[in-house]
């Protein structure tokens, strides 16, 4: 019998999700095609079929495959004009984000499972790994931390929303800009936040959930005002120096002969 276990029991649905994706982006199940059987899908990635029945859940929440009872599984086209969008700001992003995710995180910590909360811990400790290499930047282990705790809500709809969250910074220059080069500077911090989340949801506190996941992007919100006031301020002094650059007495008097 195949495990749906990988290491220290963490379910690898998301490695058969990860290897899906790429089949699909590589064109081998092109749009409209029918996958192959949950049996033959078992044997191909050597899983268990629960496994694949999760890794086909993920997908269809990804709207990648629709799921046609009595039919089967077929590879639809993406829909990517949510997040083709370029005109999402950093304050929109993170506004839906605080909203969004501080309830989240409070109905998690009614539901997360000890499994989800190892999945949790992992997450976290990939981010202390990240932080102690330096590696400040990535999104890897902070985007699976936020999934875990979507996951835990066991609502689709949430779960597609917080995908969704995550292509929107993911696609957009800006929104990656600021956030790799404001929100990431202080990486104790970021640690000291997330340590916070996961043990509201390991006491399963929702309100210490809710105001933990709060305060993280409250930090963001805070450091993007003040990255908009620096920026409003250098705009400012580069107009008033090419003013003064414009009408100096140097320069009329060179245009005037005086």
């Amino acid at each position: 019998m195949k495990s749906d276990y990988v290491g220290s029991g963490r379910r690898i649905y998301q490695q058969v999700v990860e290897k899906m994706l790429a089949l699909l982006d590589s064109g081998e199940y092109p749009p409209g095609v029918r996958l192959p059987s949950e049996r033959e899908l078992s044997e191909m990635f050597d899983v268990s079929r629960p496994s694949i029945r999760e890794a086909i859940i993920a997908l269809e929440v990804m709207g990648r495959v629709a799921v046609r009872t009595g039919s089967g599984v077929y590879v639809i086209e993406p829909v990517n004009s949510f997040t083709d969008t370029k005109d999402f700001s950093p304050f929109e992003l993170t506004e839906a984000r605080v909203l969004i995710e501080g309830e989240l995180a409070a109905l998690a910590a009614t539901m997360i499972t000890e499994e989800q909360l190892e999945d949790l811990r992992l997450a976290y400790r990939d981010m202390v790994r990240e932080n102690e290499e330096g590696n400040l930047t990535s999104e890897r282990a902070d985007r699976k931390f936020h999934e875990v705790i979507s996951r835990a809500t066991n609502n689709r709809v949430l779960m597609s929303t917080i995908d969704k969250l995550w292509d929107i910074q993911g696609h957009s220059p800006d929104i990656q800009t600021v956030h790799k080069n404001v929100c990431k500077k202080d990486g104790q911090k970021r640690l000291a936040e997330h340590k916070a989340i996961l043990q509201a949801l390991e006491n399963r506190d929702p309100c210490a959930a809710r105001k933990a996941m709060r305060l993280h992007f409250n930090r963001s919100l805070n450091a993007l005002h003040d990255a908009s006031e620096a920026k409003a301020v250098e705009v400012v002094r580069r107009e008033v120096s090419e003013r003064r650059k414009r009408f100096s007495i140097d320069r009329l008097g060179e245009t005037t002969g005086i």
